[in-house]
């Protein structure tokens, strides 16, 4: 009865175990906002900087909380954090939390500016925490949460399917913040050559080409001298004659004949979208699609957009996608964890093998690992918190005290035995009774101490907050189960060793 009621809740707590979801490291407030803004590509300097001057007004007009707003937009002269112009990073500084007024929360405080900000039409702001951003951008090369590259050949394919896999992002619940990476959308002069019509004048391609290389861009006519300096000197069309697309289709080409034509004469003048950038992972080129996930884990979400990817989007041979972000740095923890973990596990079970002499002993000691499992796992669902790198380290070390106390009841039953008691409920309850104390003992002093950051609502309590639960939870579950459970294992393995 006893063993099917703990083989039970192990089944469940599997099951629930199934069910958290998972993320990497908990977002961690980091008492300020660092905002990543964007205008529609190709925009010049002069549009960045009245968007985040319009943006700066906003925060700083209906949010008390803030003490300033600082912008950086494009590079510096020394091009440390290059961006292009289109870029900005918009730092909000916030004032202590006691002196907030228009929220509780860093996700309220976040909700209600970025509904504030969509009164500037053609923006975007992209609302994360400076220090996770830049970790994001170092790990991945995008600042988001979770990024989804598409790797392919052909820029424009890739832009198609990027704008798919954003709609179907946007449909994932707990997505915000959707951005997709603008390849194209950079307005070029596009000259299109008419080769006949070029044949009938004399001409040819590469003379055009160098008038025109001439007459915008300069082209070098001589050298100035200044001491034992020397310049070239450049030649090219005064200002006035090179602003607009006309200028370009009149410019005059002399012929063989010495007749001069206009350049839209022997060639089509267009102004058309051209690549905005071409940016490559391995070689290969590829663009990206980020969100950021608010109000639920990465794991599930990250779930979601691949089933919704996997029914909707057919990619041609030669493409792939990817999933990184936070989401990589989770899938890698998890990884080590299931190397970690099992070697830990082995470790306490040799030294176990070591102390006691014996197999059964041991593995007896080791039935206290499952039973503290439950503990943290219900303790996780109840606070509705997902597993994280630092829940899985509340297990390993769980799992350590756990153990502990196995072997302080152990040693007391081996102790007894060897005293020459033979009545094996006598030995059971005698030893559980002797170690009573020295076992609440230990699982108090560590969950008395782990108490704090359970409760903490300071700065840094989402870290700490996994790691005690798991620890809490987990002791007070297998102290419980250690008293009764654990000495019925031992009743009755002692029990059929003594019939043998």
């Amino acid at each position: 009865m006893v063993l099917a009621t703990v083989l039970g809740l192990f089944a469940v707590a599997v099951f629930i175990f199934t069910r958290l979801g998972g993320e990497f490291i908990p977002a961690l407030p980091e008492g300020d906002f660092a905002v990543d803004t964007r205008v529609l590509p190709g925009s010049n300097l002069n549009t960045s900087v009245e968007a985040v001057s319009k943006a700066s007004e906003i925060i700083l007009e209906k949010f008390p909380e803030v003490e300033k707003v600082v912008g950086k937009t494009g590079s510096s002269e020394v091009p440390t954090d290059p961006m292009a112009v289109d870029a900005s990073d918009m730092m909000i500084i916030l004032k202590p939390r006691k002196e907030w007024t228009s929220a509780k929360t860093y996700t309220e405080l976040e909700a209600k500016m970025s509904a504030a900000l969509e009164a500037l039409p053609g923006v975007s702001f992209g609302f994360q925490y400076p220090v996770n951003m830049r970790f994001n951008e170092l790990m991945s090369g995008a600042r988001q949460d979770v990024v989804v590259k598409i790797f392919g050949e052909d820029l424009d394919t890739l832009a198609t399917y990027a704008a798919q896999l954003g709609r179907l992002s946007n449909s994932v619940e707990g997505s915000e913040a959707v951005y997709v990476e603008s390849i194209t959308g950079m307005p070029q002069i596009v000259i299109d050559y008419n080769r006949t019509t070029i044949a009938q004048y004399g001409l040819n391609i590469s003379d055009i080409n160098r008038v025109v290389n001439a007459a915008f861009a300069g082209e070098s006519s001589g050298m100035v001298y200044e001491g034992e300096r020397r310049f070239d000197l450049v030649v090219r069309l005064a200002g006035e004659k090179r602003k607009n697309l006309e200028d370009v289709r009149q410019l005059l080409i002399t012929t063989p004949q010495g007749a001069q034509i206009p350049l839209n004469t022997v060639a089509n003048v267009d102004i058309v979208e051209g690549p905005n950038q071409i940016q490559r992972d391995n070689s290969q080129r590829r663009i990206i699609v980020g969100l950021n996930v608010r109000g639920r884990d990465i794991q599930s979400t990250v779930s979601e957009l691949q089933q919704k990817v996997e029914e909707q989007i057919k990619l041609p041979p030669g493409y792939y996608i990817t999933y990184g972000g936070a989401f990589e740095n989770l899938e890698a923890a998890k990884d080590r964890l299931y190397v970690a973990v099992p070697l830990a596990l082995a470790l306490i079970f040799l030294l176990l093998y070591f102390a006691f002499g014996s197999v059964k002993q041991g593995l007896l000691i080791y039935s206290t690992i499952p039973l503290s499992a439950i503990g943290g796992i219900f303790a996780l669902a109840i606070r509705d918190i997902s597993f994280s790198v630092s829940a899985g380290i509340g297990f390993i070390a769980l799992f350590g005290v756990a153990v502990l106390n196995g072997i302080v009841l152990m040693a007391e039953f081996n102790r007894l035995t060897k005293r020459g008691y033979t009545n094996l409920k006598r030995i059971v309850i005698m030893g559980t009774k002797t170690r009573l104390r020295p076992v609440l003992m230990t699982a108090s002093v560590a969950s008395l101490g782990f108490l704090p950051m359970a409760l903490s609502t300071g700065e840094g309590a989402e870290v700490q907050r996994p790691l005690a639960t798991v620890v809490i939870g987990g002791l007070l579950i297998a102290t419980f189960f250690n008293f009764i459970c654990f000495t019925h294992f031992v009743y009755a393995y002692a029990q059929k060793n003594s019939c043998q």
